[in-house]
C-alpha cells in the first residue's frame, strides 16, 4: 500500500477523505507559523489547518525542539477536523512534504491507520491547475480516539547504541552532519556511527519523492539494507520524511523524536564530526 497520493488522485477522491493542511516553516522566535498565513491565502478546498508547532509537537525543552505531542492535543486536532477512527486522511504541506511527513507519522503514532501524503504538496496541486479555496471549513466533531505508541521510537540511549546492531541515519544536510556549520543547535556534529542521508536526496527538483526510491535506498544502505533502521534529524521533523520514504519500500524505520536537539542537551553524550 502506498502512503502517497498524487494531486490528480486526491482531486478524484476528495469527497471521501479528510484533507489537512500542515504548511510550516522553521522559525526562530517568530510569533506565528507563516504556514497559517499561506493557508488563509489559499488551500485545497475543504482542507483544515493543523499547526505543527502547537498540535504536532510539545513545547521545546529537555526533549528537544519538537518533542512528541500530548496525544490528547492530537486527538482534539483530529476531532476538530471531523476525523473518526475509520476516516481516510490526506495531509499536505507547501512542497517537499517535510511537515506533511511529520503529520503522517504523528497521526499514525496515535493510532490513525489510513493516512496519506500529497506528493509534491500544495505546489503539485497548483501545478495541476486544480481549484483552490480561501474558505475555512467549520470545526467538526469527529470521534477519533488517540491510542499512542503505534509507531516505533527510540530514546537517546537507544539511538547512541543503534549503530552497534543496525543503521542509524542522520537526515540533516551534509555540512550539518559533518559539524562544518550549525545554524540552530548549540553543538555541531552527529551521533557517532550514524550515516548521513540528507532528506533532499530522496526528492526530485519538484519536491516529489523519487521514482527510484529502492535504488537510492540501496546506495544509502551500502550493503546493509537488511539491518534495522533508526532515523533522526535536527528535531524529529525531517526524520519522519525518511520514515515515510522507507515505508514506501516496506521498511519500518524507528524514529528518534528528540534527535540532535535533544542529544546535545547532555554534554556527556559523544559527538562526532567529519563526513
Amino acid at each position: 500500500m502506498t502512503h502517497l497520493i498524487s494531486a490528480a488522485d486526491l482531486a478524484h477522491e476528495i469527497e471521501g477523505v479528510v484533507v489537512i493542511d500542515v504548511r510550516w516553516t522553521l522559525t526562530t522566535g517568530a510569533a506565528a507559523n507563516p504556514g497559517r498565513d499561506d493557508y488563509e491565502r489559499g488551500h485545497v478546498p475543504g482542507a483544515f489547518f493543523v499547526d505543527l508547532d502547537t498540535e504536532l509537537a510539545a513545547p521545546p525543552g529537555e526533549g528537544g525542539r519538537h518533542p512528541l505531542p500530548d496525544p490528547a492535543i492530537v486527538e482534539r486536532a483530529l476531532r476538530r477536523c471531523g476525523v473518526s477512527d475509520s476516516s481516510r486522511v490526506v495531509v499536505y504541506d507547501g512542497r517537499e512534504s517535510f511537515a506533511a511527513a511529520r503529520a503522517w507519522w504523528v497521526f499514525r503514532w496515535v493510532g490513525l491507520t489510513d493516512v496519506r501524503v500529497l506528493d509534491g504538496g500544495y505546489a503539485a496541486w497548483q501545478a495541476a491547475d486544480l481549484p483552490v479555496s480561501t474558505q475555512e471549513p467549520e470545526p467538526r466533531d469527529g470521534g477519533f480516539r488517540a491510542r499512542p505508541g503505534a509507531m516505533p521510537t527510540t530514546d537517546a540511549t537507544g539511538a547512541g547504541a543503534w549503530p552497534g546492531s543496525g543503521l542509524l541515519l542522520d537526515a540533516r544536510a551534509a555540512e550539518r552532519y559533518a559539524g562544518e556549520v550549525e545554524p540552530i543547535d548549540p553543538v555541531a556534529g552527529h551521533i557517532p556511527g550514524a550515516l548521513n542521508s540528507p532528506t533532499a536526496s530522496w526528492l526530485t527538483r519538484e519536491g516529489r519523492f523519487r521514482d527510484d526510491l529502492a535504488a537510492h535506498w540501496r546506495e544509502v544502505a551500502d550493503g546493509h539494507d537488511g539491518e534495522p533502521v533508526a532515523v533522526y534529524c535536527g528535531s524529529g521533523v525531517t526524520a519522519a520524511h525518511h520514515a515515510l520514504a522507507l515505508a514506501e519500500l516496506g521498511i519500518e524505520a524507528t524514529l528518534y523524536p528528540g534527535s540532535w536537539s535533544e542529544w546535545v542537551r547532555d554534554p556527556s553524550r559523544p559527538v562526532a564530526t567529519g563526513r
